[in-house]
């Protein structure tokens, strides 16, 4: 499986739209190589670079977006709950919400991991789980995964 970004390549910066410094709206996000038996997908944007890459302390989770339906094949720019695909569930990020929150690092260039797992089952409405929580029900149901990674490092003025 492979996933990729029109706005963004394998370890190259992510543009400031998708970030607090800008509109902070989620880059879209494209998958294929997808196993046949897939029946959901799960997406999980994370930084472990959190707070400082030079010492990182935690990994810090900005979007969890779980039963994205076997047929999407593509997140849009911009996503929300309305816009996700139908049966799309979003989970609590470290911001505190359940919505996409951008790269916003308080010091130094971050990394920014975008990782998708194709399942061989949905997770079912179980609310607004966090990341360890899908995690924890992913476990034993992944078919493959892919992962793309940006960075992002503010202007400071």
């Amino acid at each position: 499986m492979r996933l990729s970004s029109t706005v963004f390549q394998n370890m190259g910066p992510i543009p400031s739209r998708y970030t607090c410094d800008d509109a902070d709206v989620s880059p879209p996000l494209a998958w294929d190589d997808v196993p046949n038996d897939t029946k959901s997908f799960v997406l999980i944007v994370d930084d472990p670079d959190a707070p400082d890459p030079a010492a990182p302390k935690r990994v810090y989770v900005h979007w969890v977006v779980y039963d994205i339906p076997a047929s999407a094949r593509a997140l849009p720019e911009s996503a929300t709950a309305k816009t996700l695909a139908a049966g799309s569930r979003e989970g609590k990020n470290d911001f505190g919400h359940t919505h996409y929150g951008g790269p916003c690092p308080p010091i130094g260039r971050h990394r920014y991991f975008h990782k998708l797992y194709a399942l061989d089952a949905t997770l079912g409405d179980r609310g607004k789980l966090s990341k360890a929580e899908v995690l924890a029900a992913m476990k034993g149901h992944v078919l493959a995964e892919a992962e793309l990674v940006g960075t992002y490092e503010r202007k400071r003025k």
